[in-house]
């Protein structure tokens, strides 16, 4: 996987297998036939993180088409997007090519193709996963288009592959390869708008964090962001969620930091990385935390005790009231892929990703970047020209 186009994938393969193995860079590239710097730049472009085993097989699944719609979508390079899926670049450039209508990339387009060619028609992705056929459902019976549903799926089920899907795989279900039950539900949920099946709702179920302080409570001094000082927390997890990175990101600026969680992160690991990196800041940036209900954060209030930052809580799955810090664990997301397993990165390496977010111009900040933004409020700060309640 990754390196450059032209190499076979068994090369690619037999390089990682043998890093699997126990073997230095310089023994492994030897063993694939590639030379060292080369074999370093694949390592580069992986993170430093040895990736998961790479399929053996040529032929992308409409998964790898849903992921490379989304990478595609969003700006991202093609050697990334094939770094991702253990695929050459020059495949997922093929793809692009073969799949394109008069409205770019189009993944249910490049399935039909793909089956029109291997003469195999295989099972929709709806018809083969009910809870994600259910959650459509929903969406259109409450009038929401399917994109809009596609773009929700990634922010409700942010770690849950098999909870994405394309907006153009729900018109294919409706339209294209929708046949009998399934075509039936979607066509009658989207025509008339009535909910099919019961909702569950935000059920407030007994917490097993005790004395939360909720969102409602929070200073209304968060909401303009005009203040520094008001962070927004989270995890983002890896393979299996058997391991974790933290995020703390600064709502007027973006600025990030990243805990280290090397080999646990239940309540007192989270707790004493918080600490630590709490402790990092000036005084002016120790307003607030808000976080969500996990039960990570069931020692809030050692943390408060500690370093006087007063932690609030949202709502049951409502990720948007952390907005910041969701698009921010997006863009982590290009260092610390999902299904990988977070736990063998050095915290030099999170220093390195959360400088690289730091030093990035950022369109809502006129340009500006985020270290930079931060710097310019805690000097007005102490200019006087920032009114802080905190």
């Amino acid at each position: 996987m990754g390196g450059r186009t032209g190499f076979p994938r068994e090369v690619h393969r037999r390089f990682w297998e043998e890093l699997r193995a126990g073997g230095t860079v310089t023994a492994a590239a030897a063993r694939a036939g590639v030379n060292r710097s080369t074999a370093a730049n694949w390592v580069s472009q992986a993170g430093g993180v040895i990736p998961p085993r790479v399929s053996l097989s040529n032929r992308l699944t409409f998964l790898d088409r849903e992921e490379i719609w989304f990478g595609h979508s969003k700006g991202e390079s093609m050697r990334s997007i094939a770094t991702r899926l253990g695929r050459a670049p020059s495949t997922i450039s093929r793809e692009l090519r073969g799949g394109m209508t008069g409205r770019g990339y189009r993944p249910s387009f490049a399935e039909q193709q793909s089956r029109f060619r291997a003469r195999r028609p295989r099972g929709g992705k709806l018809a083969n996963n009910d809870r994600l056929l259910e959650y459509v459902q929903t969406g259109l019976s409450a009038e929401h288009s399917p994109e809009q549903i596609s773009l929700r799926l990634r922010r409700d089920f942010p770690d849950e592959l098999e909870m994405r899907v394309s907006h153009e795989t729900i018109y294919q279900a409706l339209y294209v390869e929708g046949r009998g039950q399934l075509r039936r539900e979607l066509t009658t949920a989207l025509r008339t708008g009535r909910t099919l099946r019961k909702s569950h709702g935000r059920q407030q179920s007994g917490s097993r964090i005790r004395d939360m302080v909720m969102i409602a409570d929070r200073p209304a001094e968060v909401e303009d962001r005009a203040v520094p000082g008001h962070w927004e927390g989270d995890l983002i997890v890896g393979a299996g969620s058997a391991s974790a990175i933290g995020t703390l990101v600064e709502r007027a600026t973006g600025y990030v930091m990243l805990l280290h969680l090397p080999e646990k992160h239940g309540a007192i690991e989270v707790r004493d990385q918080m600490i630590l990196a709490i402790e990092k800041m000036p005084a002016e940036l120790r307003k607030t935390v808000t976080w969500d209900q996990g039960i990570e954060m069931a020692k809030h209030k050692d943390i408060s005790i500690a370093t006087g930052i007063d932690i609030y809580f949202c709502d049951p799955h409502s990720p948007w009231q952390r907005g910041t810090n969701e698009n921010t664990n997006g863009l982590l997301r290009q260092y610390f892929p999902k299904g990988t397993d977070l736990s063998g990165y050095h915290p030099e390496y999170l220093e390195f990703v959360a400088d690289k977010l730091n030093d990035r111009p950022r369109k809502r900040l006129d340009a500006a970047t985020p270290r930079e933004a931060l710097h310019q409020l805690l000097s007005d700060l102490e200019n006087g020209s920032v009114a802080s309640t905190g």
